[in-house]
Protein backbone atom coordinates (compact mmCIF):
# COMPACT_ATOMS: atom_id res chain seq x y z
CA UNK A 1 0.00 0.00 0.00
CA UNK A 2 0.67 3.27 -0.35
CA UNK A 3 1.02 4.80 3.76
CA UNK A 4 3.76 7.04 4.25
CA UNK A 5 5.48 5.43 7.26
CA UNK A 6 6.49 7.75 9.69
CA UNK A 7 4.75 10.83 8.47
CA UNK A 8 2.55 12.87 10.77
CA UNK A 9 -0.80 12.11 10.81
CA UNK A 10 -3.61 13.41 7.89
CA UNK A 11 -6.64 12.54 10.66
CA UNK A 12 -6.21 12.68 14.36
CA UNK A 13 -9.68 11.89 16.26
CA UNK A 14 -9.11 11.90 19.85
CA UNK A 15 -11.74 10.99 22.66
CA UNK A 16 -14.48 11.69 20.18
CA UNK A 17 -17.88 11.37 21.44
CA UNK A 18 -21.24 12.21 19.71
CA UNK A 19 -25.18 12.20 21.48
CA UNK A 20 -28.32 13.13 20.00
CA UNK A 21 -30.31 13.89 22.81
CA UNK A 22 -29.98 10.86 25.61
CA UNK A 23 -28.57 8.46 22.74
CA UNK A 24 -24.91 8.53 22.93
CA UNK A 25 -23.66 7.28 19.46
CA UNK A 26 -19.80 8.01 19.98
CA UNK A 27 -18.72 7.20 23.14
CA UNK A 28 -14.51 8.55 22.78
CA UNK A 29 -13.04 7.54 19.41
CA UNK A 30 -9.49 7.53 18.53
CA UNK A 31 -8.13 6.61 15.74
CA UNK A 32 -4.79 8.65 13.27
CA UNK A 33 -4.83 7.96 9.39
CA UNK A 34 -1.31 8.39 7.96
CA UNK A 35 -1.15 10.16 4.54
CA UNK A 36 -1.24 7.50 1.40
CA UNK A 37 -3.27 5.25 3.84
CA UNK A 38 -6.38 3.44 3.04
CA UNK A 39 -8.93 2.53 6.18
CA UNK A 40 -11.79 0.52 5.81
CA UNK A 41 -14.34 0.65 9.06
CA UNK A 42 -16.30 -2.40 9.45
CA UNK A 43 -19.18 -3.17 12.00
CA UNK A 44 -23.05 -3.53 12.26
CA UNK A 45 -25.22 -1.17 11.60
CA UNK A 46 -26.06 1.55 14.64
CA UNK A 47 -22.23 1.13 15.66
CA UNK A 48 -21.56 4.96 15.04
CA UNK A 49 -19.31 3.93 11.68
CA UNK A 50 -21.29 7.00 9.36
CA UNK A 51 -21.92 9.27 12.30
CA UNK A 52 -17.59 9.25 12.62
CA UNK A 53 -17.24 9.83 8.98
CA UNK A 54 -19.79 12.49 8.85
CA UNK A 55 -18.07 14.05 12.06
CA UNK A 56 -14.48 14.21 9.93
CA UNK A 57 -16.01 16.72 7.96
CA UNK A 58 -18.50 18.41 10.20
CA UNK A 59 -21.74 17.15 8.97
CA UNK A 60 -22.23 16.42 12.10
CA UNK A 61 -21.01 18.37 15.33
CA UNK A 62 -19.07 16.78 18.29
CA UNK A 63 -20.41 17.17 21.95
CA UNK A 64 -16.65 16.55 23.04
CA UNK A 65 -12.96 15.58 21.98
CA UNK A 66 -11.28 16.65 18.44
CA UNK A 67 -11.27 15.64 14.91
CA UNK A 68 -7.92 17.45 12.91
CA UNK A 69 -7.30 17.20 9.21
CA UNK A 70 -3.72 18.19 7.96
CA UNK A 71 -3.14 19.61 11.29
CA UNK A 72 -6.28 21.58 11.52
CA UNK A 73 -9.13 20.75 13.98
CA UNK A 74 -12.08 21.07 11.84
CA UNK A 75 -15.16 22.89 13.15
CA UNK A 76 -13.94 24.29 16.06
CA UNK A 77 -11.17 26.18 17.58
CA UNK A 78 -9.67 26.04 20.98
CA UNK A 79 -9.72 29.55 22.77
CA UNK A 80 -9.56 29.43 26.77
CA UNK A 81 -9.08 25.85 26.99
CA UNK A 82 -12.72 25.89 25.39
CA UNK A 83 -13.84 25.07 21.80
CA UNK A 84 -15.18 27.46 19.65
CA UNK A 85 -17.31 26.52 16.67
CA UNK A 86 -16.00 28.34 13.51
CA UNK A 87 -18.33 30.19 11.53
CA UNK A 88 -20.09 28.33 8.26
CA UNK A 89 -17.32 30.09 6.09
CA UNK A 90 -14.56 28.93 7.41
CA UNK A 91 -16.17 25.11 8.47
CA UNK A 92 -16.94 25.38 4.21
CA UNK A 93 -13.23 26.78 3.75
CA UNK A 94 -12.15 23.59 5.56
CA UNK A 95 -14.17 21.35 3.76
CA UNK A 96 -12.19 21.93 0.45
CA UNK A 97 -9.71 19.51 1.64
CA UNK A 98 -12.01 16.86 2.13
CA UNK A 99 -13.91 14.67 -0.59
CA UNK A 100 -16.90 12.68 0.23
CA UNK A 101 -18.61 10.10 -1.36
CA UNK A 102 -22.39 8.84 0.48
CA UNK A 103 -24.70 6.35 0.13
CA UNK A 104 -27.48 7.45 -2.08
CA UNK A 105 -25.36 9.85 -5.19
CA UNK A 106 -26.78 12.93 -4.79
CA UNK A 107 -26.35 14.11 -7.98
CA UNK A 108 -28.05 16.98 -10.48
CA UNK A 109 -30.63 15.84 -12.15
CA UNK A 110 -30.67 18.80 -14.61
CA UNK A 111 -27.11 18.38 -15.45
CA UNK A 112 -24.69 16.34 -17.13
CA UNK A 113 -22.42 14.21 -16.12
CA UNK A 114 -19.55 16.64 -16.66
CA UNK A 115 -21.48 19.49 -15.52
CA UNK A 116 -22.44 17.87 -12.41
CA UNK A 117 -18.18 17.65 -12.05
CA UNK A 118 -17.53 20.95 -12.74
CA UNK A 119 -20.23 22.72 -10.16
CA UNK A 120 -17.92 22.84 -7.60
CA UNK A 121 -14.47 23.75 -8.44
CA UNK A 122 -16.36 26.71 -10.94
CA UNK A 123 -19.11 27.79 -8.10
CA UNK A 124 -16.98 27.27 -5.19
CA UNK A 125 -13.16 27.40 -5.98
CA UNK A 126 -13.67 29.76 -8.48
CA UNK A 127 -11.85 27.92 -11.55
CA UNK A 128 -12.36 28.86 -15.08
CA UNK A 129 -15.01 26.53 -16.88
CA UNK A 130 -12.57 25.90 -19.15
CA UNK A 131 -10.29 24.56 -16.58
CA UNK A 132 -12.38 23.05 -14.80
CA UNK A 133 -13.79 20.99 -17.85
CA UNK A 134 -10.91 19.95 -19.07
CA UNK A 135 -10.12 18.60 -15.40
CA UNK A 136 -13.67 16.95 -15.25
CA UNK A 137 -13.07 15.21 -18.54
CA UNK A 138 -9.50 14.01 -16.94
CA UNK A 139 -11.78 12.72 -14.08
CA UNK A 140 -14.47 11.00 -16.18
CA UNK A 141 -11.02 9.00 -17.62
CA UNK A 142 -9.94 8.30 -14.99
CA UNK A 143 -12.77 6.53 -13.30
CA UNK A 144 -13.65 4.92 -16.83
CA UNK A 145 -16.28 7.05 -17.96
CA UNK A 146 -15.17 9.28 -20.80
CA UNK A 147 -17.73 8.72 -22.92
CA UNK A 148 -20.31 9.66 -20.50
CA UNK A 149 -19.92 13.50 -20.52
CA UNK A 150 -22.55 14.71 -21.96
CA UNK A 151 -25.78 12.19 -19.98
CA UNK A 152 -27.66 12.91 -17.78
CA UNK A 153 -28.10 10.83 -14.48
CA UNK A 154 -31.23 9.55 -15.68
CA UNK A 155 -28.94 7.97 -18.73
CA UNK A 156 -26.62 6.01 -16.34
CA UNK A 157 -26.66 3.08 -14.06
CA UNK A 158 -26.12 3.33 -10.64
CA UNK A 159 -22.65 1.99 -10.62
CA UNK A 160 -22.16 4.83 -13.55
CA UNK A 161 -23.84 7.46 -11.08
CA UNK A 162 -21.86 6.52 -8.20
CA UNK A 163 -18.38 6.69 -9.91
CA UNK A 164 -19.40 10.19 -11.42
CA UNK A 165 -20.41 10.95 -7.97
CA UNK A 166 -16.63 10.06 -7.04
CA UNK A 167 -15.36 11.90 -10.30
CA UNK A 168 -16.86 14.98 -8.59
CA UNK A 169 -15.55 14.44 -5.22
CA UNK A 170 -12.27 13.94 -6.73
CA UNK A 171 -12.40 17.65 -8.65
CA UNK A 172 -11.87 19.71 -5.44
CA UNK A 173 -8.51 18.03 -5.25
CA UNK A 174 -9.19 16.82 -1.58
CA UNK A 175 -6.20 15.56 0.47
CA UNK A 176 -8.69 13.51 2.31
CA UNK A 177 -11.17 10.51 0.82
CA UNK A 178 -14.32 9.60 2.75
CA UNK A 179 -16.35 6.42 1.78
CA UNK A 180 -20.07 6.24 3.49
CA UNK A 181 -21.06 2.33 1.96
CA UNK A 182 -20.93 3.88 -1.05
CA UNK A 183 -22.27 0.09 -2.86
CA UNK A 184 -24.80 -0.08 -0.08
CA UNK A 185 -27.94 1.46 -2.37
CA UNK A 186 -26.36 -0.02 -5.62
CA UNK A 187 -27.42 -3.65 -7.44
CA UNK A 188 -24.87 -6.80 -6.66
CA UNK A 189 -23.74 -6.83 -10.64
CA UNK A 190 -22.73 -2.96 -10.49
CA UNK A 191 -21.04 -3.41 -6.99
CA UNK A 192 -17.74 -4.75 -8.55
CA UNK A 193 -17.44 -1.43 -10.76
CA UNK A 194 -17.59 1.10 -8.54
CA UNK A 195 -15.14 -0.94 -5.72
CA UNK A 196 -12.86 -1.39 -8.87
CA UNK A 197 -12.50 2.62 -9.13
CA UNK A 198 -12.18 2.53 -5.38
CA UNK A 199 -9.45 0.21 -5.69
CA UNK A 200 -7.61 2.14 -8.22
CA UNK A 201 -7.74 5.21 -6.15
CA UNK A 202 -6.13 3.72 -3.29
CA UNK A 203 -3.48 2.46 -5.52
CA UNK A 204 -2.93 5.96 -6.51
CA UNK A 205 -1.83 6.51 -3.05
CA UNK A 206 -4.85 8.45 -2.18
CA UNK A 207 -6.17 8.90 1.84
CA UNK A 208 -9.46 7.10 1.92
CA UNK A 209 -11.27 6.08 5.21
CA UNK A 210 -14.17 3.59 3.83
CA UNK A 211 -17.39 2.31 5.60
CA UNK A 212 -18.05 -0.31 3.99
CA UNK A 213 -19.90 -3.84 4.62
CA UNK A 214 -17.29 -4.80 1.43
CA UNK A 215 -14.96 -7.51 3.19
CA UNK A 216 -13.14 -8.23 -0.01
CA UNK A 217 -12.70 -4.73 -0.69
CA UNK A 218 -11.31 -4.36 3.02
CA UNK A 219 -9.11 -7.39 2.37
CA UNK A 220 -7.53 -6.27 -1.08
CA UNK A 221 -6.97 -2.54 -0.83
CA UNK A 222 -6.96 -1.48 2.88
CA UNK A 223 -3.58 -0.80 4.86
CA UNK A 224 -5.95 -1.30 7.88
CA UNK A 225 -9.25 -1.91 9.25
CA UNK A 226 -11.25 -0.48 12.19
CA UNK A 227 -14.18 -2.30 13.44
CA UNK A 228 -16.24 -0.88 15.65
CA UNK A 229 -19.42 -1.67 17.83
CA UNK A 230 -21.30 0.11 20.18
CA UNK A 231 -19.63 3.05 18.89
CA UNK A 232 -16.26 2.44 20.21
CA UNK A 233 -13.46 1.13 18.46
CA UNK A 234 -13.10 -2.65 19.51
CA UNK A 235 -10.24 -3.81 17.10
CA UNK A 236 -8.19 -2.30 14.42
CA UNK A 237 -5.29 -4.04 12.48
CA UNK A 238 -4.18 -5.06 9.15
CA UNK A 239 -6.34 -7.17 7.42
CA UNK A 240 -5.04 -10.21 7.51
CA UNK A 241 -5.44 -9.80 11.37
CA UNK A 242 -8.64 -8.21 11.66
CA UNK A 243 -10.15 -10.35 9.19
CA UNK A 244 -8.40 -13.46 9.58
CA UNK A 245 -7.75 -13.83 13.15
CA UNK A 246 -9.86 -11.31 15.15
CA UNK A 247 -9.34 -11.48 18.67
CA UNK A 248 -12.71 -9.54 19.84
CA UNK A 249 -15.69 -11.55 20.50
CA UNK A 250 -17.71 -8.84 18.65
CA UNK A 251 -15.60 -8.99 15.51
CA UNK A 252 -15.91 -12.89 15.49
CA UNK A 253 -18.97 -12.81 15.58
CA UNK A 254 -19.85 -9.88 12.91
CA UNK A 255 -16.91 -11.54 10.99
CA UNK A 256 -18.94 -15.41 10.97
CA UNK A 257 -21.82 -14.06 8.65
CA UNK A 258 -19.70 -13.66 5.81
CA UNK A 259 -18.08 -16.60 5.78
Amino acid sequence: MNAIVGAAPLVRARNVHKSYEQLEVLKGIDLDVAPGEVVVVLGPSGSGKSTFLRCINHLESINQGSIEVDGEQIGYKLRKDRLQRLSNYSIALQRRKIGMVFQQFNLYPHMTALQNIMEAPVGIHGESRKEAAENARKLLKRVGLSEKADSYPRQLSGGQQQRVAIARALAIKPKLMLFDEPTSALDPELVGEVLATMRDLADQGLTMIVVTHEIGFAREAADRVVFMDDGKVVEHGKPEDVLGNPQHPRTRSFLSRFI
